[in-house]
Parts: C-alpha cells; structure tokens; sequence
C-alpha cells in the first residue's frame, strides 16, 4: 500500500514549497515579508462587478445548479468581447466556453484530447499548468525555447522530425508568464501555417492580453485567417478585472476542441456559480476604464521596480506586459541556481520571489518577480535588496559554511 499513485509519481516536488514554507516560518516569527513571488492581484474587484454579483446573489434561482459551459449570457459577452477587441468573431454556442479560470480550462483539455504517450509541444520556461496539464493527462511534453522569433521556428521544425509520434499540439503563451515576452501577427502567422499543415492543434493562453505598457496592444492568434482549423484560445478574469478568487476565465476558438472540453466538462462540473457568471458578463460588457486604471497601476509598480533595482545594482528588463519582471539572477549568485538564490533573498532582505526552476529547467538562471504590491512596498523591497547586495561576499561566505556544514 506504499506504491506511489501513476499519476502523482510523474510530478515533481513542488519547488515554490521551500521558499513558501520559510516564508511562513518569517511571518510566524513577526518578520515583515515583501511577498513578489505569487501572481495574485492585490486589487479589488471594481465595485459594479461587486454590486452586479450581489445582486444576482440575491436572486434565489441564481443559487441552482448552473450550465458547465456557461449561461448564454457570458457566452455572448465573450463573443462582444472578441470582436471589439480583436475584430474575431465567435459563434457562443459553438465556439466558446466558460471555465473555471483559465487553469481549469486548460487541464481539462488536456484530459479531453491526450491519449497516454501522444506528445505536446510547450516552451521551457512556462507557467506549470502548461506541461503538467498533459503530464497528468499521460502525454510526454518536449521543450521547445520561448522566445517567438526564428529560433523558435526551427526548433518547431525539428521537434515535429524527431518526434515518435507525431506531436498532438503546441501550447502558447503570449504575453508570457513567466518571461513578458510578446509575440505579434506575423510570428502566429508563421505557427498557424506549420501547425495547419502538420495537423496540430494549438493551445493558446492570452492570460494576460489586458496587461501591457508599451506599443500595440497583444494580438490574439484567432486574428489570424484559418486559425480557428487549429486554435483555441485561453482568456481569464483574474487579472484584467483583479477577479482571481472568483475562478472565472474562458476558451474559444476551434470548434472541435471547445466540443471536447464542453463534453469533459459536463462529466466534471456544473459551471460556476451563476451569479459570479453574470458579474463577469456585466465586466466584460460594461466600463472598461476599471481595466485602463489596473493596467496603470502595474506600469507604474513595474517602472519603480526596475529603476530602483537598477540604481540597487541588479539589471533587470523592464517587462513589455504581464505582471511580472524576469529578473537573471545576480552574476555573484548565478552559480547557486533560482531556488538557493531565493531562498538567501528571503532570509536576508525578507523579499520573497518565485525561483525560476518552478517554470521548468532553463528558467533556473531567473528569478520571477511579481507586481503584487504598493509602490511604498516595492520601495522597501528596493532598499532591503541593494542592502542585501552591498555585503553580498558576507551572505556567500555564510551560505559556503552552511551548505558545508550541512553535508
């Protein structure tokens, strides 16, 4: 009865477990913690989203089972949506459908369209859901570099030769978590062709279409003509209205990737609770200046983060979207790896961040820094990490002894 289960035996450790477990062990001894390592929006949800929830809340009929795919009404308002931002038009009966973020949607994709062995394509690093969704599905991902540009392209080429068999699809994500990285038309011009031409599906994340600060806003691939033959798009609440706890999110696109997900999700769940559906459809239809405010914000926390950082002595782009900096790790600590750095960032400059070995083997000479605080907060952060480095030779000598003492 001490047989590891199939499933759990193909994920590794958590490794946010370390630093969040210090993390907590800091708090309980009444250390102040600057927390940038989750992506968890500290905004509240604008008040006419609040106050539409509470008044459908108040309907008992509200309070019944909903429908798995959603009501039509968000459906639609996905569909409004689409098309006053992206020109796309969506039928919201056959080529939409309502998740419990977009997290959810993405797994139980996963589990809708992987047989045990079929391959899937995914960029290293990415956010976890992204691989594991197929690991625990039975598929075998191969990594494939991020950045979309022509190396990307080639190694899509390559991993497609090489792959026994043939791969199933190829997940995206653009603007990327963890990395800010931003893809354009003609790039998913480029993969739509390839994927059409080979028959593989594409899985598409747009998490974080809404948060951008420089140039153009974030296209969809569903912009691109024929992507429907192939494509499904991932979109989500949490963070362009500041919804995470209320797990609302949705995919569209291909039509017989939403059947499958549609009929997954009818063996799974009920939909979300109704009224928070309806809250999302008066977000997605109602003021948009609510999203133009949160975007504000995050410019604003991410051009003190890298200023400050800078001027601390740390070099780190400053992200194009998301709300995230990929920040390397400082040359004095790049020999230690993300979880080790993070781990001595906690304990002498009490600012937690996300290793970045939690999104996969070569994101492990980062650190993911998340603009989850005030700009007060940021600051302290600033001040506690350029102290941290000034005596950075003390804390590697320290680290040295302990990690000899420990062996």
């Amino acid at each position: 009865m001490d047989q590891e289960f199939h499933r759990i035996k193909r994920l590794p450790p958590y490794v946010f477990a370390e630093v969040n477990a210090m993390k907590a062990r800091a708090r309980a001894a009444s250390e102040d913690i600057i927390d940038l390592g989750m992506g968890n929006p500290d905004q509240p949800t604008p008040q006419h989203i609040v106050d539409k929830l509470v008044e459908a809340a108040r309907n008992p009929r509200g309070h019944r089972y909903s429908m798995s795919r959603g009501i039509p009404g968000l459906r639609k308002a996905v569909s409004a949506y689409y098309e006053r931002r992206f020109h796309v038009s969506l039928d919201p009966e056959s080529e939409v459908i309502v998740t419990l973020g977009s997290k959810e949607g993405l797994a139980n994709l996963a589990a809708a369209i992987t047989s045990p062995g079929d391959v899937i394509l995914v960029p290293n690093p990415s956010y976890p859901i992204h691989p594991y969704g197929f690991i625990i599905a039975g598929g075998s991902v191969r990594h494939i570099p991020v950045t979309p540009d022509a190396e990307f392209l080639v190694a899509l080429d390559r991993a497609v030769k090489h792959s026994v068999p043939k791969p199933v699809a190829l997940v995206l994500n653009y603007p990327a978590n963890p990395t800010a990285l931003l893809a354009d038309l003609a790039f998913y011009a480029e993969v739509v062709a390839f994927c059409r031409h080979h028959g593989i599906y594409i899985l598409s994340d747009l998490a974080y279409a809404e948060i951008y600060f420089d140039g153009d806003p974030p296209p969809s691939i569903l912009e691109v003509p024929g992507a429907r033959d192939v494509a499904v798009e991932f979109t989500s609440m949490s963070k362009t209205y500041s919804m995470p706890g209320w797990r609302i999110g949705f995919a569209a696109g291909n039509k017989r990737l939403i059947g499958a997900l549609t009929r997954i999700k009818s063996y799974l769940d009920y939909g979300a609770f109704t009224p928070v559906q309806v809250a999302a459809a008066a977000a997605l239809n109602g003021p948009q200046d609510c999203v133009e405010q949160v975007r504000t914000l995050y410019k604003e926390r991410r051009d003190v983060l890298i200023e400050g950082l800078q001027q601390a002595g740390w070099n780190v782009p400053s992200p194009p979207a998301t709300m995230f900096a990929w920040a390397p790790i400082p040359p004095a600590f790049a020999h230690m790896g993300s979880l080790e750095f993070s781990k001595i960032l906690l304990a002498e400059a009490n600012v937690a961040v996300a290793p970045g070995i939690g999104f996969g083997e070569h994101g492990d000479g980062h650190v993911r820094i998340a603009l989850v605080e005030n700009k007060h907060r940021i600051r302290q952060a600033i001040r506690n990490i350029k102290t941290f480095l000034q005596s950075y030779d003390k804390v590697l000598e320290e680290s040295e002894k302990n990690r000899v003492a420990s062996r």
